[in-house]
């Protein structure tokens, strides 16, 4: 069984990917698609992780930025992310699951520690020639504009892009007790929905460059 996986939610992200991630040997790194969206990705990442039982996740793929502080067409890994969707209510009227007492996982049997709220950790290397940020957010719905934008950096301030798969990827991992690390190219700007304005080849490129430093680091 190969040693790590490599998540990427769609079709189109792999076609770009796929040359860049092609030196990579196959018996120790697994490529598959998770799927789009929350649902998806964790239902498939659990199939996944349940039949490869690999070392490692990484899930890769692009994301849009919440701000200017991440430049279009770079990559970065992140520390943590966050679940924002689930709750009560949307736009500014939007309450987090958290927030409200519900987890989404209470934790295993007799261990509180165990449940998950609406962040978990990331798995980053301690190395600081490697880009990360504090966190990244998993959506259940893209920003459509800078409304929306506004109101998840308002529950979110430390939250430098989105995108709709980290979470549910990295809490299935959580449940089978595997590291997962979130590569993302920064393809566009949050809430900017003209792809006449977006990039995919640059900043799935630089993903690629990064994942397979990271893979590199860990043989």
């Amino acid at each position: 069984m190969p040693r790590h996986l490599i998540l990427i939610p769609t079709e189109p992200e792999r076609r770009v990917l796929a040359p860049h991630l092609a030196a990579l040997p196959p018996d120790d790194v697994a490529v598959e698609l998770c799927g789009f969206g929350i649902a998806a990705a964790a239902a498939r990442t659990s199939q996944l992780l349940a039949t490869l039982r690999p070392e490692r996740v990484f899930l890769v793929g692009i994301a849009g930025r919440l701000d200017d502080r991440l430049a279009i067409g770079s990559a970065t890994l992140f520390d943590s992310v966050a679940c924002h969707g689930i709750g009560v209510g949307s736009g500014p009227a939007f309450i987090p699951a958290a927030t409200l007492g519900w987890r989404q996982w209470p934790g295993e049997a007799g261990d509180a520690d165990t449940g998950v709220g609406d962040v978990l950790p990331c798995a980053v290397p301690d190395r600081s020639d490697l880009p990360r940020e504090r966190l990244l957010l998993t959506v259940t719905a893209a920003a459509a504009g800078p409304d929306d934008v506004r109101f998840r950096k308002a529950i979110y301030p430390e939250a430098s892009a989105e995108e709709m798969e980290g979470f549910a990827v990295a809490l299935a991992c959580r449940l089978f007790r595997i590291p997962c690390g979130i590569v993302r190219g920064i393809s566009n700007t949050a809430g900017d929905r003209d792809k006449a304005h977006w990039q995919m080849e640059p900043p799935l490129a630089a993903a690629a460059d990064l994942v397979c430093q990271l893979l590199e680091g860990s043989r």
